[in-house]
């Protein structure tokens, strides 16, 4: 499975491709998406370069799915919302392209990458370099997205386990429940 991960950002969005397959991670492409060549107050313009941006990035490496950072609330509610339209380009990008679209906070990246929910960029790019055997270390914004896209790898072949242990344990039509789990209603 290949995997696009994205790490959100107006000025510079962080882009990182990787092979997951049987356990193995293999690093195909990192880099970033800018947009400080264009005016601050030219929003549209900006939303546009990481849209076209994503869409490149897809059209090269054809991932079969996306891992995007899920966007925390800032101290600044202007940044906060100015990130949100920004994220809101990049995944409307891969919507447009058809992928699956998975999010995660900072939070279980660093832990799924690090094992430390507070680590710091400088952790989360070493750590990077030695998960994917990289010569040296990713940019920062590259490193996120290759750690959001490590964190894809990883949740998604857990997710792929539970899935297959749930359907296991579901009884064959005919065959008698032994125990006295009833299903609930769902709305």
């Amino acid at each position: 499975m290949r995997i696009l991960g994205i790490d959100p950002g107006l000025r510079t969005c962080g882009f990182g491709v990787l092979d997951a397959e049987a356990g193995q991670l293999r690093y195909v492409a990192s880099g970033t998406i800018t947009t400080g060549h264009l005016a601050t107050r030219a929003l549209p313009a900006r939303l546009q370069v990481l849209f076209q941006g994503v869409a490149e990035v897809v059209r090269t490496y054809q991932p079969d799915c996306a891992a995007v950072e899920i966007v925390f609330v800032n101290v600044n509610p202007q940044s906060t919302l100015l990130l949100g339209q920004a994220r809101g380009a990049l995944i409307a990008a891969l919507v447009q392209a058809q992928l699956p679209v998975a999010e995660y906070t900072a939070l279980q990246m660093k832990q799924a990458v690090v094992g430390y929910g507070r680590a710091a960029k400088s952790q989360i790019q070493d750590m990077v370099r030695r998960l994917l055997e990289l010569p040296g270390l990713p940019g920062p914004d590259a490193a996120d997205a290759l750690g959001l896209a490590i964190t894809h790898a990883h949740a998604g072949r857990a997710m792929r386990l539970l899935t297959a242990a749930s359907a296991a344990a579901e009884p064959q039509p005919g065959v008698a429940r032994t125990s006295s789990y009833k299903r609930g209603r769902s709305r």
